[in-house]
């Protein structure tokens, strides 16, 4: 063990605060994203003495961990002074941040190696559990202050540079949108429409398929992504398509109907069905917004499952606008698809930065 390696317990305590005064504090929970959120929990009833009070700059973290599979849900809560959080989480807190300072700690936290670490050291038969000794056990590089001041400052640096590549991205998709229904929604009267525009089923422009089932033994660390329409689900070595393609998810848990773009030299699974326009006269962008705006979850005819077939596609009507102002709209929103495509390639780089700095956490001295 390296000579700056501590544990764990030297530096934390717990939190013993309960919510006896019954005060009115939000409910919040943890994700597996080492985030703290919403609680959506129906507490009508409950006992709410038996909850614990969390304040800013303390930790939470679920011991239970044969639940998560790989991640460990842990987080560092800062969005406000007090909160409440389930009986179910263990809560603490660094002892003196003069000596470690709480936000190096949660980027120790977020390192995978500590995930993996968690999950070895958890044990119990019905469920297994990463318990407080456990916790105080775990070994870390405790640098000088200083030097761990630093480390989370540039860290905060590339996280912030995220948030506002998000930010930004979120107003571009917000501007295509407001484009789209100021050209093509408001004022548009079904029953009497301009001239030049008309109602066509989609099976007269477009072509459709299933994507294909992937087994997940087969991703890779690095290569193409593959996509399933709810996001990037790993990497494969071969790509089903050039560019970005329309999507309708068609069968999942949730968001049957919803629409997405999917990524360039994508590998797409069957979790979604591709759209490719077949006349030269209907603009991608144009219907793909237009699918993004029509009630496509209607649709949905599965009964255990969520399901949308592509003959449920095919005999849904698509209101056509002109070409010329079809294809003066593509213009529009492919220039804005390619911000936003900047903006998304330069948050993976962020986010292999932001990696690599975590796992250089191991040699810091």
């Amino acid at each position: 063990m390296k000579s700056n390696y501590k544990p764990l317990g030297k530096y934390i305590q717990p939190v013993v605060g309960r919510n006896s005064d019954l005060g009115d504090l939000p409910l919040i929970g943890l994700s597996i994203q080492k985030k703290f959120i919403t609680s959506i929990a129906n507490t009508i009833g409950t006992d709410m003495s038996t909850y614990r009070i969390i304040e800013k700059n303390q930790f939470a973290y679920g011991p239970v961990t044969s639940r998560n599979g790989d991640k460990i849900t842990i987080a560092l809560f800062q969005e406000f002074e007090k909160a409440l959080i389930s009986q179910a989480y263990i809560p603490f807190e660094v002892k003196d941040s003069n000596e470690l300072d709480p936000e190096y700690l949660m980027m120790w936290f977020c390192r995978p190696e500590f995930d993996r670490y968690a999950r070895f050291k958890s044990h119990g038969s019905a469920r297994e559990i990463f318990d407080w000794e456990e916790m105080k056990n775990t070994l870390l590089p405790v640098p000088h202050p200083d030097k761990q001041r630093e480390i989370v400052k540039e860290y905060n640096v590339i996280q912030d540079r995220i948030a506002q590549n998000q930010q930004l991205i979120q107003k571009l998709e917000e501007t295509a949108q407001a484009i789209y229904r100021e050209w093509f929604v408001e004022g548009i009267d079904l029953e009497n429409l301009p001239d030049g525009w008309r109602i066509e089923k989609m099976d007269k422009f477009t072509k459709m398929k299933y994507g294909k089932m992937l087994d997940s033994e087969l991703f890779l660390e690095k290569g193409y992504p593959v996509f399933s329409g709810y996001g990037v689900r790993g990497y494969y070595s071969e790509y089903m398509y050039k560019e970005p393609q329309i999507l309708v998810l068609c069968r999942g848990v949730s968001g049957t109907g919803e629409v997405r773009l999917s990524p360039r030299y994508a590998y797409i699974t069957n979790l979604s069905i591709v759209v490719e326009v077949d006349k030269p006269t209907v603009s991608k962008m144009y219907l793909y917004y237009y699918l993004r705006n029509s009630d496509l979850k209607s649709l949905d005819s599965g009964s255990a499952q969520s399901m949308i077939t592509t003959g449920d596609l095919y005999f849904q009507d698509a209101l056509l606008p002109p070409s010329d102002l079809q294809m003066k709209f593509d213009k529009v929103a492919n220039s804005i698809m390619i911000e936003i495509e900047n903006k998304n390639n330069e948050n993976i780089k962020l986010m292999e930065l932001k990696d690599l700095l975590l796992s250089k956490l191991a040699t810091v001295e």
